[in-house]
């Protein structure tokens, strides 16, 4: 009550008398509690603030962020000394910790670019993702108890309509725009070399233009596709030189498009939010086959116990009992307990759940689910995928429900099967020369003299001897309408460059028997230059993936023994609902993608190196850090300090305070992943061997407390080790 009344001199003896009586309670072995120590700490700073005492403020500061660091009016009132006391470097990095906490405060964002002018450092706004509309009122300067991470939440009645799904993270620094082929048009050989025409046409909008905004440049660049074929992770990097692949290249071709690129790969952005899908202008609405043709997979429904079990289980409903779930021991009741999750199936399976939409649900991504995962789970307002956040934003514009929306992915995977089916009746009738008949047949059996090809499950050849239908064990044949003769073809010749035409080899051309030792890269036949001429126009690189396409040009839904009911659009595989209906049984890892029919085959998973490696690897650990991987030794090597350091990258220790606060971040957010990983039942319990991540068993015990504070000592260790009072 004294400090709301400005008297700061008052304030600062009420909360000195309050420390002391802490104290002598201590002595008396009666525990007060370290929260309200915390609270006298921070106050009597922002007293000492107002009374131009930094050096007593900083100190308090000190002993606040001691008891918790997470204390953000302490970190405040810390960077405020600091920059009164001409410690502009610590301020800025004091006040950088407490924007972490609060980024929307104004205060926080104020003194940050203050101190950044002073410093001389390049002002950036801070990436901020889609706003969301929360009630948050400024507390930094009262004295009221220290919040945590809690974010306060709007008290709504009905779905959230102020959310400003505009603000896109580039939203200034960035500007886009939409076209098509007809009014940007390419000018010249260079990739970059378009122009746009501004006249009036029936844009398609189907191209997607960015550039700067405070650039001197003003011209508009493409924006490509995201490259998902490969599995790369790292950043991305421009095209150098003359591309050799161009409109096909995996580099990016300007720095706009590796910006976009980046934060699609994230999944903090999505194209059509760059436009304001909810702007008074636009016409964009998003649907069920909109989400399906972008994000492909499938929605159905699980049994949500199972799928929030630690570790997760897949289970659908019952085949001999629809109103049960699927798992074999218990076997819950699956319409109390469906939950709707989409499922992509690519490399590996990704199961997405989507929790229904309440008034408090927000739309925008969680940023702990992105980076580590959320502890908060199913209890957190926010999207835990894209896939969520585009339902959620789907059924707050439709208010259409889970049970719609597998309906309608139904019927659009049952119209798109129509049109492939279509689509590949066409390739059946013009694959390969056409001139030429084709058949894959069991190399045993056609040096036998017998004509066997593959039974129904391409498993085994149809001949009585049923010989393994293997890549290496079949063979194509070919026969023209001249000669009607089945002739067998060779792969095609590895020779580079590969010639323009082919050629017949001279041998014979004469009627002998070719002599050439080794792999002949002539022609023996008409009918083999006229199928590798075929293969090398079409880019077909070998006799596999002949054998694929030509499978797939027989009957609609053959493909690969690795794909069995897929079809491919645009070289990209798209799989159809019965692609997922195989029942799963057993635990599911969603770090790896990978389901386990047994308790063996679940350990054995969980203690492998390439699961462990996927616990704590990710893409952040190419993007985020600058500095080397951390040694485990958390100590700044005196010899760099001094220029005598002569092991450069080989050494121990940290080469400044810089790469030491780095090491120190990138150790607390490794034991966040492991920290998930171990809530999951990803990691063994006694498992403690993690190779270059082992020094995250180390201990790091804090110096002793003062005797008015609870003695409570914590060890940074694993989860297991527990607090000792």
């Amino acid at each position: 009550d004294v400090f709301r009344e400005g008297e700061w001199t008052k304030s600062i003896e009420m909360y000195t008398e309050a420390l002391s009586i802490a104290d002598y309670a201590d002595s008396e072995e009666i525990c007060v509690a370290t929260s309200l120590l915390e609270k006298l700490y921070a106050n009597r700073a922002a007293a000492y603030l107002n009374i131009g005492l930094y050096d007593q403020a900083l100190e308090d500061c000190e002993k606040a962020l001691y008891l918790n660091e997470g204390n953000y009016k302490a970190l405040y009132r810390k960077a405020k000394s600091l920059k009164e006391m001409g410690r502009h470097q610590e301020a800025y990095e004091a006040v950088a910790k407490c924007s972490l906490a609060v980024p929307q405060d104004t205060s926080v964002t104020d003194l940050t670019q203050d101190l950044a002018k002073i410093l001389g450092l390049k002002i950036r706004k801070a990436y901020v993702r889609s706003k969301v509309c929360v009630r948050y009122v400024s507390k930094l300067n009262n004295i009221e108890s220290p919040m945590g991470m809690a974010v306060g939440m709007p008290e709504v009645k009905g779905l959230p309509a102020a959310v400003e799904l505009a603000k896109n993270p580039l939203a200034d620094t960035h500007e886009f725009k939409q076209a098509c082929s007809s009014c940007y048009v390419k000018t010249g050989p260079g990739v970059l070399d378009y122009t746009l025409h501004t006249e009036e046409h029936k844009c398609k909008k189907d191209a997607l233009l960015g550039r700067f905004k405070h650039s001197l440049d003003k011209k508009w660049k493409l924006i490509r596709p995201r490259p998902t074929k490969t599995q790369y992770v790292g950043p991305y990097y421009i095209c150098k030189g003359n591309c050799l692949y161009p409109g096909h290249c995996t580099f990016a071709y300007c720095q706009e498009e590796i910006d976009v690129w980046t934060l699609e790969r994230k999944g903090f952005i999505s194209r059509e939010l760059l436009f304001d899908p909810y702007g008074p202008n636009s016409n964009i609405r998003l649907t069920v086959p909109k989400i399906l043709q972008e994000h492909h997979g499938i929605f159905m429904f699980l049994c949500g116990v199972c799928f929030d079990h630690k570790p997760r289980i897949i289970s659908k409903t019952n085949k001999d009992d629809l109103s049960l779930c699927s798992h074999p021991v218990t076997k819950h009741d699956f319409e109390d307990h469906k939950c709707l999750v989409h499922i992509l199936k690519e490399n590996t399976v990704r199961y997405s759940k989507i929790r229904p939409l309440s008034p408090q649900c927000q739309l925008d991504l969680c940023r702990h689910e992105v980076r580590y995962g959320c502890v908060r789970e199913d209890d957190c307002f926010y999207a835990h995928s894209l896939i969520e956040l585009k339902v959620w934003m789907l059924q707050h514009g439709l208010g259409i429900t889970h049970e719609s929306i597998v309906q309608e992915a139904k019927k659009f995977w049952n119209s798109t099967a129509l049109l492939q089916g279509a689509q590949i009746s066409n390739v059946q009738r013009r694959f390969g020369p056409p001139n030429l008949k084709m058949m894959f047949v069991c190399g045993q059996c056609w040096r036998n003299g017998q004509l066997s090809e593959a039974d129904k499950n391409k498993k085994y050849c149809s001949a009585k001897a049923r010989h393994m239908w293997a890549k290496d064990r079949r063979v194509v044949l070919v026969s023209s309408h001249e000669r009607k003769k089945w002739t067998t073809v060779r792969p095609l010749p590895t020779k580079k460059p590969i010639p323009s035409q082919f050629e017949i080899c001279m041998h014979v051309t004469a009627g002998k028997k070719c002599q050439y030792i080794g792999n002949c890269t002539f022609a023996h036949s008409l009918e083999e230059r006229d199928l590798w001429t075929y293969m090398k126009e079409n880019n077909i690189p070998d006799m596999d993936q002949l054998y694929e396409q030509w499978l797939q040009s027989q009957k609609p839904g053959w493909g690969d023994e690795t794909s069995n009911n897929s079809v491919r659009e645009n070289g990209k595989q798209i799989h159809m609902p019965t692609d997922y209906a195989e029942e799963v049984a057993g635990n599911h890892c969603w770090l790896c993608g990978k389901n386990c029919n047994s308790e063996k085959q679940w350990q054995q998973h969980i203690t492998s190196e390439k699961h462990k490696d996927r616990v704590f690897n990710s893409e952040d650990d190419q993007n985020c850090w600058q500095y080397r991987f951390p040694t485990g030794t958390f100590k700044v090597c005196e010899r760099f300090l001094k220029s005598t350091c002569t092991e450069d990258e080989l050494c121990k220790l940290a080469h400044g305070e810089q790469e030491l606060k780095e090491w120190m971040e990138r150790r607390e957010f490794l034991l966040m992943k492991l920290a998930k990983a171990r809530k999951d039942h990803l990691i063994a319990p006694n498992d403690n061997d993690f190779g270059k991540y082992s020094f995250l068993r180390t201990s790091g015990k804090r110096p002793r407390k003062p005797r008015h504070e609870t003695v409570t000592l914590k060890y940074f260790l694993f989860p297991q080790m527990v607090s000792i009072c």
